[in-house]
Parts: structure tokens; sequence; C-alpha cells
């Protein structure tokens, strides 16, 4: 019989490094594959890669050809020791590699411009700068796909990628959602700009969200749970979205504020529509 692509990655993931046995195993995330051979049919297989960790020193063999192949698809390295590599393993017989999979490959800025003017919507589009919490991200990730956005843009570096718990915390919303990984989000805000879109910094302001009209074709950016939004890309968005808060507290979990600011999305769409 015939095996499919999800039984073969199963197949393939470990077959070559098993030094504790199959409790090692189970316990092991699914997305992560270690050990040369498995990681060299990995990144042959075309499936998205979040990091590659190798461990400090080892540039001999496979090794180096495995880095080579991780640098021409643009896949970040780190350099780790052999303690992080083992807990990455779970004890396993990791040969000085491990990489973990994107729970899903990621789409393009084409691919959310197109599905708006499939929908016949204009473009909606979040983008996370440096948002590091896979629950957060995952949470955004829902709000967004409820809410209507067309796609949702993460940076290469310095945040959290597509991993199996941003999957769980996207509570299936994940498998609807196009999410783009960008090298550059300055350029790409400029991008985005040069195709029309208007750019919203979520941040602290004197003009209130709701004083906004959201109904164009509009990116929201929001910054990192610890930092914000960074200077870069803040000076580069066009207004400032802020949320007006009453509390003793001075800011707003970036998910809850993807929320609020996603929600007045819908509902001006959803009025200028009616």
């Amino acid at each position: 019989m015939k095996r499919t692509a999800s039984e073969k990655e199963r197949a393939y993931r470990n077959k070559d490094n098993r030094a504790d046995g199959a409790s090692a195993e189970r316990e092991i995330d699914e997305n992560t594959v270690f050990g040369r051979n498995s990681v060299k049919e990995l990144l042959e297989s075309g499936r998205d890669i979040e990091k590659i960790f190798v461990q400090s020193g080892e540039r001999e063999g496979s090794i180096s050809l495995l880095i080579g192949i991780a640098r021409e698809r643009r896949i970040n390295i780190v350099e780790t020791d052999r303690q992080k590599l083992d807990a990455l393993s779970c004890g396993g017989r990791h040969q000085g590699v491990v990489a973990i999979a994107a729970e899903r490959n990621y789409a393009s800025i084409d691919d959310m411009l197109d599905l708006a003017k499939e929908r016949g919507d204009s473009p909606l589009i979040v983008i996370c700068d440096g948002v590091e919490d896979p629950h957060n991200l995952g949470a955004i990730i829902r709000s967004a796909e409820c809410l209507g956005a067309h796609g949702v843009i993460i940076p290469k570096r310095r945040a959290v990628g597509l991993t199996s718990t941003v999957s769980k915390a996207s509570a299936g919303a994940l498998e609807h959602m196009l999410v783009a990984k960008v090298t550059n989000l300055a350029s790409t805000v400029d991008e985005l700009k040069e195709r029309g879109l208007w750019i919203y910094a979520a941040d602290m302001g004197d003009v209130p969200y709701y004083g906004t009209d959201l109904t164009g074709a509009v990116a929201i950016v929001l910054g990192s749970e610890g930092f914000g939004i960074s200077r870069l890309v803040k000076g580069k968005c066009d207004f400032t979205l802020s949320i007006p808060l009453h509390g003793s507290v001075n800011s707003m979990n970036v998910s809850c504020a993807a929320a609020v600011l996603l929600s007045e999305c819908a509902r001006q769409r959803m009025t200028k529509e009616a």
C-alpha cells in the first residue's frame, strides 16, 4: 500500500536516532526532526522549516552539507550546545543537529491580496512585529480568521513561527489563515504601501481606533509583548490606532488588542456593505 505524505514524514522522522527507545519518541513534538539523515530528508522534502539547531563547533562531514542546503533556503541556523539539543530531542541520538519544521507551509503577500480580490474585499492584513509567545500568535491568527482578515505576516527572526503550540492556540484557525514569513518587515511595509494599503500601528496615541475609517485596504501592525513596535517599522506606518484604557494597567495583551481592533474593522466593513 502506498503511504501518504504524512505517513512518510512520521516514518523518516527520527528513524536514525533513537537512544532511549520509543518513550523518547512519544514525548517529542511532532514537528521536531533530529539526526543527520532525517534532517537531510526534511530539507529535501521542501517543507518549510522554522529553525535548524546545530551543535557549536560541528562542521565536519554531512553537517556541512546540511548547513549549506539550509543557507540556500534561507533557513535560520542556530548554534547551540549539546544540552540544548538533548532537550529538544528528548535524549534522542541527534548527531549534532535538530530541525523544527513549520506546522504548515507559508503563503506569500500575493496570496493574501489574491484572496481579498477573490472575495471582493478590500485587503485586511495583520502584521506581527516580533510576537514571541506562541499562544499570543495563535490567538491573533484565530481572531484574524474569525474577523475576516486575509493574512498574517510575521518576521523571520526574533519572533515565534508556526509551531505546533501556535497551531493548537489558534484552535484550528491556522488551517484557514494565510501566514507569510518575511525577512524584513520594514521593506514589507513599503511594499504594501506601494500596493495601495494604508498601514496602521497599534500603539499609544491621541486618536481612538473607533474614530478611524478602517474600511479600505488596511494593514494593522501589532508590536512585541515586551517592546511594542520597532522604531523603524513604526516610522513607516501612516497612522496610529489607540485603544483607550480606563484601568491601572497601561497596555493590553497583544492578542487581546488584535481582537479589539479587528472587531472594529469587521464592524465598519459590515456596516458599509449594508
